[in-house]
């Protein structure tokens, strides 16, 4: 039975206060709708906009990252460690003593040597070891630092390149670059501060988790755009919307959002009324920043960039455009690179050498481009995968293409500017590329490193959720500023 109380206060209820009470409830449900899954229930304070750029904490060498990451791994082996005497055992049974014990994704049995089959000089002041595969890189040696004793705890591909991108293997956290623009915010209101762009046909193994916020808020998340075509999705006017309409449609959202805010104080809630805001006026800016066709003839020429196709070239050419216009952190991957040697496609004789020429050619032209226009000095550039290759031929099912399994121990990667001493070689592997011999360099050391060149500080630089004060390089001190780097 229902009280007498609650009958005589909804009699109470008069027809204009249904109206004016109701409408308010359907455009809660209404926003309600719109937020979907994204939304929740946060305990922490809302959030500062991260249009609006933040000073760094600590003194900084870079202003803006730009990330190339080869997904599927890159064989090192084949690329910057020279090893000679591998060569000499090339296609000789393996030791027992480099595989007893060791957990392979393919290899079964007793596996044999594999030696490179590329030629490998030097080049740059430094003498750097560079493989025949890369000529375009050879040019920029003196600019680059070459990172040869990477190690790794994960040895498939998701798992390893979130822990790579978010320090989690697994998905859920947030991303390096959402990490950034959390803490240095953007110089550009009228573009993201973290973009993701993608080349080799489809998306990371790791998937879209690669530039995910995680526990950030959401309005940090990395916006993926495509090179050719219309660069972000579902971005445009809709038929029968003009601009004009469209803002009048979003003042009255933000309406809604800020009497929702002011009511709950979701910081989500804030979130999206600055993401609306933002995609209002990327209208605007993205077209213009995408037209690499504005881009000379000879600049387009060095990149091998062409408009219209969704190549890495391109979006090499596109982070450097879009650092120029102050987007903080600029993300490429390129699928392809697992050379497993079932295939032609994925062997170290014809599938290396064209993925080589995908993107060596971009590669070095970004860093050329950038030291160029006064900006590498400020913008950190890394290239590389998320592990590396066994020296060992994987010879999967009785194949008899070459190629190398999942190996975590060591790889390499380089990058260049942003506070980092170009021109030289650090850390060493055994003379197999087996397993790191001297100055070992863990995902962890890499994240603490690239946040201490932006002044962020990777040991107190954390965000507060579910009770834990959750940082980027994990919940120990493991990971280390590697300053032998640090010019």
């Amino acid at each position: 039975m229902i009280p007498e109380s609650k009958l005589v206060s909804t009699r109470a209820v008069t027809r204009r206060t249904f109206f004016g009470q109701g409408g308010l409830g359907l455009g809660s449900i209404a926003l309600g709708s719109l937020l979907g899954r994204d939304a929740f229930c946060a305990t922490t304070k809302t959030p500062d906009s991260p249009l609006v750029p933040k000073a760094p904490p600590l003194p900084a060498r870079a202003k803006n990252v730009i990330y190339l990451h080869m997904s599927g791994a890159p064989p090192s082996l084949d690329l910057f460690d020279w090893k000679p005497k591998l060569v000499e055992m090339n296609l000789q049974p393996c030791p027992e003593s480099l595989f007893k014990g060791e957990r392979f994704a393919f290899i079964k049995g007793v596996p044999k040597m594999l030696g490179t089959p590329h030629k490998f000089a030097r080049y740059g002041k430094g003498g750097a070891w560079v493989s025949e595969l890369l000529p375009h890189f050879q040019t920029i040696a003196d600019d680059a630092c070459i990172v040869k004793s990477m190690n790794t705890s994960e040895f498939n591909h998701a798992p390893a390149e979130l822990f790579v991108h978010t320090g989690n293997r697994l998905a859920g956290s947030a991303a390096i670059g959402s990490w950034v623009t959390y803490g240095l915010g953007t110089e550009n209101q009228d573009l993201p501060g973290f973009i993701v762009l993608l080349s080799g046909g489809t998306d990371p193994t790791g998937g879209k988790s690669l530039w995910s916020s995680g526990f950030l808020p959401s309005v940090y998340q990395g916006v993926q755009c495509r090179t050719s075509g219309e660069p972000i999705l579902f971005s445009n006017n809709p038929p029968g919307m003009d601009r004009d309409t469209r803002r009048r449609s979003l003042d009255a959202l933000n309406a809604l959002n800020q009497l929702e805010a002011k009511q709950f104080g979701d910081p989500e809630t804030v979130t999206r009324i600055a993401q609306y805001e933002l995609a209002y006026r990327m209208q605007s800016a993205v077209p213009e920043a995408f037209d690499i066709g504005k881009e000379p003839a000879s600049v387009l020429a060095a990149y091998g960039a062409k408009p219209g196709e969704g190549s890495f070239a391109n979006n090499c050419l596109l982070a450097r455009r879009l650092i120029e216009k102050g987007v903080r952190y600029v993300q490429l991957y390129d699928w392809g690179w697992d050379m497993h040697g079932t295939a032609p496609d994925n062997d170290l004789v014809t599938g290396l050498p064209k993925k080589c020429r995908d993107v060596d050619q971009a590669s070095a032209a970004l860093v050329k481009d950038l030291k160029q226009r006064g900006l590498l000095d400020d913008t950190l550039v890394i290239w590389g995968g998320e592990f590396g290759r066994t020296p060992l031929n994987e010879e999967r099912n009785g194949s008899k293409f070459l190629g190398r399994d999942h190996h975590p121990h060591c790889f390499s990667l380089w990058m260049a500017g942003g506070g980092i001493k170009g021109g030289i070689t650090y850390g060493e592997t055994d003379d197999f590329g087996y397993h790191v011999a001297e100055n070992k360099v863990t995902v962890r050391d890499l994240q603490a490193t690239l946040l201490h060149l932006l002044g962020l500080d990777p040991y107190h630089f954390s965000f507060r959720t579910q009770g834990l004060n959750n940082r980027l390089i994990g919940p120990t001190d493991e990971g280390k500023v590697v300053k032998a780097l640090l010019a």
